[in-house]
């Protein structure tokens, strides 16, 4: 039974079955990534509220949104289920989650406070639904992507201000 249970596990983690494949799937995340950068950055230079990560954070999740949806798509619930449409679970999601993120965004003074915050849970809800589909390495990918946002360029942003 245990012998079972990990075999499953692991099988989960090691499948191999993809519309997108993960090499493809990583580019276009760090495409994301790329191109939001650019955003993001030039939104730094100029002190703006929302800067750096949390373009990034979104770019990353809309991304994300879009290849599992096409994952989602493709899963074959059989003959006598229901099929689920894809997009509206993700819209559903993304919505419930905007939501969310938007209750922590306020104003403090003339400053917008925990932007990157309300990213980083839309982008959250976005490794859930990639964790609900099976794409556990999507999810992991953007995953380590969030996090060298959030740790990495933090020190870059300390460094943008100092110079």
């Amino acid at each position: 039974m245990f012998d079972t249970a990990i075999q499953q596990i692991t099988e989960e983690f090691t499948s191999t079955f993809s519309v997108v494949p993960a090499p493809v799937a990583f580019a276009r995340l760090l495409a994301a990534s790329a191109l939001a950068a650019l955003i993001g950055l030039e939104r730094e230079m100029l002190d703006k509220p929302a800067g750096l990560k949390t373009h990034i954070l979104v770019a990353v999740a809309a991304c994300l949104f879009v290849v599992l949806g096409r994952e989602i798509a493709a899963l074959d619930f059989g003959a006598d289920a229901q099929r689920n449409d894809p997009l509206r679970m993700i819209e559903a999601v993304t919505a419930g989650v905007a939501f969310l993120a938007a209750g922590l965004i306020f104003t403090a003074g003339d400053r917008v406070r925990n932007v990157t915050t309300g990213a980083s849970l839309w982008l959250a809800g976005a490794i859930g639904l990639g964790c609900g589909a099976g794409q556990m390495p999507l999810a992991a990918m953007a995953t380590a992507i969030v996090l060298t946002v959030l740790f990495a360029l933090r020190h870059l942003e300390r460094w943008m201000t100092r110079h």
